[in-house]
């Protein structure tokens, strides 16, 4: 089945993945393959991404234009993500041969997946972020520890703080005086332990 233009110029346009896997800058691989060779190859890539991420985000992207794109592109790029599009059979069959009991042809919209590589927590942020200038772009779900999340539990993970930010926030707290020693500790605390909260709360309804 041929693609559609939208489909097309996303799949063009979006940035490469990790060494020999190349993510949607070919869209023959993932939205096109028709030989068997061509889907066996497309199916063990993205299988092999699903295995290897520590976060997954489902995206629908129904609707974006070539800006929007280009936005998630190099924004993926900067923080280690690697964000897919591929059919939703393709989606389904992969996320079931790493282990996870996911119907993609479920999902509304046109689905793409954003890989979290180097933590649990890139991913959701990227697109959480992007999402709040872009409103064609939604949260559809995602994965974490082996289980699947609703937007909400994305958007409570995007909430949590990155690696840098709490580097950024431990040099805060070792240059504070100490008379705000103790109140900078436990604001940071609070933050952390409020919004894992919120996400084991989705987790255990899920």
């Amino acid at each position: 089945m041929p693609i559609s233009p939208a489909e097309a110029i996303h799949s063009t346009l979006l940035g490469k993945g990790r060494g020999d896997l190349t993510f949607a800058v070919k869209p023959q691989i993932f939205c096109m393959a028709k030989t068997r060779s061509q889907k066996e190859v497309a199916l063990a890539e993205l299988t092999e991404a699903f295995k290897k991420s520590k976060a997954v985000v489902f995206v629908n992207y129904k609707g974006v234009t070539v800006k929007d794109v280009s936005k998630v592109r190099r924004g993926a790029e900067k923080v280690g993500v690697d964000y897919v599009v591929a059919k939703k059979t393709l989606i389904t069959l992969a996320a079931k041969a790493a282990g996870y009991e996911i119907n993609a042809k479920a999902m509304d919209g046109n689905v793409a997946v954003a890989f979290g590589m180097n933590d649990e927590i890139s991913a959701a942020t990227l697109i959480a972020n992007i999402g709040k200038e872009v409103t064609t772009i939604q949260i559809l779900g995602g994965l974490l520890e082996g289980k699947f999340i609703d937007a909400a539990g994305v958007k409570a993970l995007a909430a949590l703080p990155t690696k840098q930010q709490l580097l950024g926030q431990l040099v805060g707290v070792i240059n504070a005086p100490l008379s705000g020693l103790v109140g900078t500790l436990a604001g940071v605390t609070r933050g952390f332990v409020t919004a894992l909260h919120a996400i084991e709360e989705k987790k255990a309804q899920a």
